[in-house]
C-alpha cells in the first residue's frame, strides 16, 4: 500500500472515532515511533523526536504532505506545537532543521470547537531519583527529580516541593485528588533493564486536595461498593456473550472445526486483561483477520512443536517457518 493511502486510511479512522486527529497519532499508528519514545520526548529526554523515528526526515515530511492533502478543506486546521511535560511547557521539535510547524498540524471535524478539544497538555512527570542524584541547580539530593532541558532538578527547584505523593492503586481516590488539585504530576520509576521504559508509581498532588478526595471517598464508599458488584456482573455477562459471538465467527470461517475447540479458542483469546487478539479493537469488532489470527495461534501452540522449538533455542521466525505446513494442514481440514 502506498504511503499516502496508508496515512489517509489511518487519519480517516482516527477522526471518525475522536472527531480530531494529529500527525503524531498517525506516526504512532504507522509504527514509525513507539509510545515510550513519545513519552521520553514529552519529558524532555529526546530532542528532536526524529532521533527516535524509524524513517528519515524526507520520509517524515512525505507523510506530512499526504496528511495535509487528506485534510484539505474538510476539517479545521491547527498547527499548535506539542508542549513538553516539563515546568517551562516549551514547544517540542519533531525535526532538527525542517519545518516543524507543518509536522505539528492537526485536523478537527467541522462544527467542533478546536479550542475545547485540543487543550490537552501532557502531564508533568517526575522520576524516582537514584541514591546518587544531585540537583544540577542547587546541588541537593531529593526523592524525586524532573528533567528540564536535559538537566535533572529537584522538586524544590521545579517548584513542586509542596506536593504530596499518592501511591497508585486506588483509581477513584487518584482521580478525585487530581480533579481537586490545581497542580499535579505523574510519579514514575525508570526501568533499569529497559531504556525508556518506566513504571507508574502514583501522583503528586496538593495536600488539601488529597484531604478533600479522601473525604469524598469516605462519604460514598458504600454506594461505590454496590456499583462495583453490578459492574462486575455486567462485565461477566458481556464477556460470556462475546465468547459466544467469537465462537460463531470461528465456525463461520472454519465450518469443520469441532465445536468444543472453537469455544476453547474463543474463551482463551477473549480473556479479559490477557492482551490477546480477542481483546484488541479488531477482535472486539469480530474482524475476520483477528478471528483467523486467534485460530492460527491456537494451532501453533497446541498442535505443533512450536513451543518445544523455542525452548531448544530455535529463533522465533525459523520456528514458525518449520511449523507453518502443519498449521496450513489443520486449517484446511477445518475449512
Amino acid at each position: 500500500m502506498q504511503l499516502s493511502t496508508r496515512v489517509q486510511t489511518i487519519a480517516e479512522i482516527l477522526v471518525s472515532r475522536r472527531g480530531r486527529v494529529c500527525f503524531l497519532d498517525v506516526l504512532l499508528e504507522l509504527g514509525w515511533v513507539h509510545q515510550r519514545n513519545v513519552d521520553r520526548w514529552q519529558r524532555g529526554e529526546l530532542d528532536p523526536l526524529a532521533t527516535a523515528i524509524s524513517v528519515d526526515d524526507d520520509k517524515l515530511l512525505e507523510a506530512v504532505d499526504a496528511f495535509r492533502r487528506w485534510g484539505g478543506q474538510r476539517f479545521a486546521l491547527r498547527t499548535d506545537p506539542h508542549l513538553s511535560a516539563t515546568r517551562d511547557r516549551r514547544p517540542l521539535r519533531f525535526t532538527a532543521d525542517r519545518d516543524n510547524r507543518w509536522v505539528n498540524l492537526s485536523f478537527t471535524k467541522v462544527g467542533l470547537d478546536p479550542a475545547t478539544i485540543d487543550k490537552k497538555v501532557p502531564d508533568l512527570v517526575v522520576l524516582e531519583a537514584r541514591e546518587e542524584f544531585e540537583c544540577e541547580e542547587c546541588g541537593d539530593g531529593d526523592k524525586w527529580l524532573m528533567m528540564d532541558a536535559g538537566s535533572a532538578i529537584c522538586m524544590s527547584c521545579a517548584d513542586l516541593d509542596h506536593l504530596v505523593f499518592l501511591k497508585a492503586g486506588n483509581a477513584t481516590l487518584s482521580r478525585r485528588a487530581r480533579k481537586e488539585s490545581g497542580l499535579t504530576a505523574i510519579a514514575v520509576r525508570p526501568d533499569p533493564g529497559r531504556r525508556g521504559r518506566t513504571w507508574r508509581l502514583g501522583i503528586l498532588v496538593e495536600p488539601d486536595a488529597l484531604d478533600r478526595a479522601e473525604q469524598q471517598c469516605f462519604d460514598d464508599e458504600e454506594l461505590r461498593a454496590r456499583r462495583r458488584v453490578k459492574d462486575a456482573e455486567r462485565r461477566a455477562q458481556w464477556d460470556e456473550n462475546f465468547v459466544g459471538q467469537f465462537t460463531t465467527e470461528i465456525r463461520l470461517l472454519f465450518p469443520r472445526i469441532p465445536a468444543e475447540r472453537a469455544e476453547a479458542i474463543a474463551r482463551h483469546t477473549a480473556l479479559r486483561g490477557s492482551g490477546r487478539v480477542g481483546r484488541s479493537a479488531a477482535g472486539r469488532a469480530l474482524d475476520e483477520r483477528a478471528v483467523r489470527h486467534a485460530v492460527v495461534a491456537s494451532v501453533r501452540h497446541e498442535d505443533t512443536d512450536y513451543d518445544a522449538l523455542l525452548m531448544k533455542g530455535v529463533p522465533r521466525q525459523e520456528a514458525r517457518d518449520q511449523i507453518w505446513q502443519r498449521i496450513d494442514e489443520m486449517l484446511t481440514s477445518w475449512s
